[in-house]
């Protein structure tokens, strides 16, 4: 499985817009059906530059599926943020891939 993430500052002048904006943004990647699932975190940390910063974390379930989004839907899809918040947003993107998942296991007492 493989971890599509998509950090972003926001600056405090389109904050709420923008909250509003991704709500619609996330469920339009998840609509093209290359992901499974996504979690939209908020980042705790005090920014030099201020603004706030969060982080969506979209799940795929192949490389090709990961590919097949950049290919078909990511170039559209990032153009719509990058016009309504250009010059008030930073964006920065990685690729994690999952090599194994842990759980904690039952105690007994």
């Amino acid at each position: 499985m493989y971890i599509y993430n998509v950090t972003i500052n926001i600056d405090d002048t389109a904050h709420d817009e923008w909250l509003t904006w991704i709500e619609s943004h996330i469920t339009e990647v998840l609509n093209t059906g290359k992901f499974t699932s996504a979690k939209f975190t908020e980042v705790l940390v005090d920014e030099e530059m201020g603004g706030s910063t969060y982080s969506i974390q979209y799940t795929a379930n192949t490389r090709e599926d990961l590919d097949n989004y950049y290919q078909f839907d990511a170039d559209h899809l990032r153009s719509e943020g990058l016009k309504k918040f250009a010059d008030k947003m930073l964006a920065f993107r990685t690729e994690l891939r999952i090599v194994k998942e842990y759980y904690p296991t039952s105690v007994s007492n």
